[in-house]
């Protein structure tokens, strides 16, 4: 690659200049433990790591966080910098002038920066907001602190362009309207809410008005450049009229990782839609107003709709938090078990895999899923749960990435090998297209068996915390046993000070070989690296390692083994 400039903005994206763009690290600035807190979630924070090569600070380029969005940067400006599209991977151009990717974004981003007014509603309320319904005597115990339902919700519409032969997303209505703010803050609110319309209709321009289309809802990550994340949750649907029409989509935004909780603020916004645009203000209101529920309660949201009354809507988080975002029915029900174990094997090596279906809802779904699945570890790379097709070249990148591809875009993703694409249609005639063929060598055979039997035991669940708690225990056990010894070996020189892993002593102290094979590939990858990093700074930080649901499950493990051997005694 050859030496980056450092332009700006305009310069970056004028057709007439030269654009070069290389891989660049992983750079993301905090790790959260937020899977063993009380409060819903965050997607986890890393520490700086570096995966790929170091290039220039100085020069531009187009990065992305974790399980985040890709990011359109000047360096000199990082702090006001907002995400564009899921992911860690940058856009690549060679020097022969290829542009690929980077084409297709530099018109997306000369459309995002021509400053278009769109014709956004600010509806004003139909009834007097008032407060959600709390008991305040309570309210340190049944709340989250300093947690709120939301940032702001849009509504999504698709417009004739003006030549009438295509439609394009435009916000149409967008509450809280934010005032007050400085000019950069709204260019970047502006950059960010047209991000939004991409991952709305990640299809592109290509739609026809409709008389029937089923609704579905799927979510997507927006990072800022200092690591902070915010969820979008989407839901698609035909709005009330007569004849053909486009389908609109209604989008929050929100800090919070709970798609269960508000799958159900958005039918509730659904239903009102049918009634009027007019009704939702009210709701919205009150529902910002509310303050997040403690996992295991409830908070109450009144609400007025014409002809049923005043209705109370409770909205009740799940009493296991760290899983409120994960839903693993819908894995299930698209892979067999065996074929489960076959893509946690690929995850867990940190390997490139595509995920393909024809729903958005499946793709995002089935991708959050495979990501939770590899708790306490957090999937470090590209995660782009629905990868819009203006996108579609991020396919080609050589990092590791987890990414939904919908089926229609099938032909643009089996050009090449050295990766795993899992088919979750239900008309598909084999689940893995291409495979790199060693999956099912990857896993101890013995915990292989194991896992399979745990995962059988999910036919008894009857809801979804239950089966998520049957799933997840599953692979924490997984977890457990191969790597739940690690806390013996990081050593402290002396007591405050960071400790010092011991990664030879380790892998050599287990006594299966088939284990140790698998220990000493897996502790290679980042996930491993960043959660060893987090335990050395333990100590000096002041925390307990013996905090959290991993932890609490070796040390039930290591009893458990413990009266074993009595009994044997």
């Amino acid at each position: 690659m050859s030496q980056q400039k450092q332009v700006s903005m305009e310069d970056k994206l004028s057709p007439t200049r030269r654009r070069n763009f290389s891989f660049s690290s992983l750079r993301v600035k905090k790790r959260h433990n937020s899977y063993e807190e009380t409060s819903c979630p965050h997607r986890r924070g890393l520490l700086s790591f570096s995966s790929v090569r170091e290039t220039s600070r100085k020069d531009k380029e187009w990065v992305a966080d974790g399980d985040a969005t890709s990011e359109l940067h000047n360096t000199q400006d990082r702090k006001k910098s907002t995400g564009l599209s899921q992911g860690s991977i940058e856009a690549v151009e060679d020097e022969s002038g290829q542009q690929g990717a980077l084409k297709r974004l530099s018109a997306m981003w000369s459309s995002f920066r021509r400053g278009k007014k769109d014709g956004v509603q600010d509806l004003e309320p139909t009834e007097s907001p008032g407060p959600a319904v709390v008991d305040n005597t309570t309210r340190q115990q049944r709340y989250a602190s300093g947690q709120y339902f939301f940032e702001y919700l849009v509504v999504v519409s698709l417009k004739r362009t003006n030549d009438g032969s295509s439609y394009e997303p435009q916000i149409t209505y967008q509450f809280p309207k934010k005032d007050g703010m400085a000019r950069y803050q709204k260019e970047e609110e502006q950059k960010t809410l047209k991000a939004i319309t991409l991952f709305c209709f990640p299809e592109g321009i290509n739609w026809a008005p409709l008389t029937e289309y089923h609704s579905e809802t799927f979510s997507f990550v927006l990072t800022e450049i200092d690591g902070s994340r915010r969820n979008g949750y989407c839901r698609r649907l035909l709005p009330k009229g007569r004849g053909a029409r486009p389908p609109e989509a209604y989008c929050i935004i929100s800090s919070l990782a709970c798609f269960g909780l508000f799958s159900k603020i958005f039918d509730e916004v659904e239903k009102r839609r049918q009634i009027s645009m007019a009704m939702i203000y009210p709701f919205m209101q009150k529902l910002r107003e509310a303050p997040f529920p403690a996992p295991g309660n409830t908070v109450e949201i009144k609400s007025f709709i014409p002809e049923s009354g005043t209705e109370i809507i409770r909205l009740t988080r799940p009493l296991d938090s760290w899983l409120e975002h994960v839903n693993f029915a819908t894995l299930f029900d698209c892979l067999k078990d065996e074929e489960v174990l076959l893509v946690f094997a690929a995850a867990v090596l940190e390997r490139r895999i595509i995920f393909i279906a024809n729903e958005l809802g499946t793709l995002s779904q089935v991708i959050h899923a495979v990501a939770a699945l590899l708790y306490p570890f957090t999937w470090q790379h590209t995660l782009i749960s629905i990868v819009p097709e203006i996108l579609i070249d991020v396919v080609m990148a050589p990092t590791p990435y987890l990414l939904g591809v919908q089926k229609r875009l099938l032909d643009l993703v089996t050009d090449q090998s050295d990766l795993l694409v899992v088919d979750l249609s239900e008309d598909k005639q084999e689940t893995f297209i291409i495979s790199i063929g060693d999956e099912s060598s990857i896993l101890p055979p013995k915990l292989k068996t194991e896992l399979l039997e745990a995962l059988n035991t999910r036919q008894n669940t009857s809801t979804v915390e239950e089966l998520n708690r049957v799933v997840s225990e599953a692979f924490l056990y997984f977890f457990v046993k191969t790597v739940g010894h690690y806390n013996s070996y990081v050593k402290y020189s002396h007591p405050g000070e960071r400790g010092m892993f011991e990664k030879r002593k380790f892998y050599k102290a287990i006594e299966s070989k088939t284990t140790r094979h698998f220990i000493k590939k897996f502790i290679q990858t980042q996930m491993f690296d960043l959660f060893i990093q987090e335990v050395e700074q333990q100590q000096q930080s002041g925390q307990q390692p013996s905090a959290g649901i991993f932890h609490k499950k070796i040390l039930e493990y290591q009893e458990k083994k413990k009266r074993e051997k009595t009994k044997k005694h």
